[in-house]
């Protein structure tokens, strides 16, 4: 759409906004631009669940499942973490959540080992909070965990079709089973289920739930009833065509209140991502299939542009140091 000249004359028509993106998928991370410029890009064969773009201009990027670098604009590694096996335990560990947190520390979530760690620029664990996990498995115990203001962890546990809130002690304070809605599951990527991939703390105290194959995104309040939706179905392209949602990943309030999400393996007649406003009016699409393709899980949007990219940038993680637990 971007080549053949249909999405600006949508947008033209419409009023779509414009956005810069970074995501990792066809094995790089890219930085693209409103326009559709590739700006910056950097190899990463894993595919990555989480990623994020730092004030300093640096990248936290998932290179491998137990792996995280930051790397800056120039591409120099300043800061690494890899996770091992705690004992007693000793199989796999994958990683599928990370934050860089406002002291300079580093959330990350370890599947495997069943905990969320915060780690300093040294490779000191400076916490460790416990995850209870019915059924582990090392590749689903956990999707996306992001740390609210109030210092609990919100935690999407896919494997169980859960999102649980636990405190600084690991004691569970809340938590939401998500549903099949009415429909029955079914399997492979572009079906049915319940496995939740991302969760956010909304100022309200609602949270805003990516259902991951549940196929749809819900606003959640403290009762556990479903105060608003997007189904599977119900969007519309901005010129009528029908859009359809399939594993739900990405979640970003923008400052203006309007909700952008990913749309994962949702096939090229559809969106990779999408915004759209509380009235559930599609206001901007990313229907870029050269610079990512149907497994974009961890797209960001970064408006605005980041810090000018010098090789003299510093990370608030610096000294370049390498850790492991």
């Amino acid at each position: 759409m971007e080549a053949d000249g249909t999405l600006p004359t949508l947008r033209a028509k419409y009023g779509f906004i414009e956005h810069r993106i970074i995501g990792q998928d066809k094995g790089r991370v890219v930085i693209r631009s409103s326009s559709g410029m590739i700006e910056w890009e950097v190899p990463c064969g894993h595919n990555a669940h989480d990623l994020a773009m730092l004030a300093n201009g640096n990248v936290l990027i998932h290179p491998a499942a137990n792996r995280i670098v930051e790397l800056t604009p120039m591409k120099e590694v300043v800061w690494q973490w890899e996770s091992k096996p705690v004992a007693p335990y000793t199989g796999a560990v994958e990683i599928h959540a990370f934050e860089r947190l406002a002291d300079g520390t580093t959330m990350i979530a370890e599947s495997g080992n069943l905990r969320i760690i915060e780690v300093d620029a040294k490779g000191t664990i400076m916490k460790s909070v416990p995850l209870t996990v019915e059924r582990p498995d090392a590749h689903r115990d956990t999707r996306r965990v992001r740390k609210t203001d109030a210092g609990n962890y919100l935690v999407c546990h896919e494997g169980l079709g859960l999102v649980r809130e636990y405190d600084s002690t690991g004691a569970i304070m809340w938590e939401y089973t998500i549903d099949l809605n009415k429909q029955p599951a079914t399997g492979g990527h572009d079906g049915h289920g319940t496995s939740v991939f991302n969760a956010v703390r909304l100022k309200n105290g609602n949270t805003l739930i990516a259902g991951g194959n549940n196929n749809r995104v819900m606003e959640v309040n403290k009762a556990k009833e479903i105060v608003w939706s997007i189904e599977r179905d119900e969007l519309k392209r901005p010129d009528g065509r029908p859009i359809h949602l399939c594993w739900v990943t990405t979640l970003q309030v923008m400052p203006n209140g309007n909700i952008l999400f990913g749309n994962t393996h949702a096939g090229k007649d559809n969106p990779q991502m999408i915004e759209v406003t509380r009235d559930k009016r599609v206001v901007w699409m990313l229907d870029d299939w050269n610079a990512f393709g149907n497994d974009l899980c961890t797209g960001v949007c970064i408006d605005p542009k980041p810090p000018t990219q010098t090789s003299n940038q510093t990370s608030t993680q610096s000294p370049t140091r390498s850790a492991t637990n």
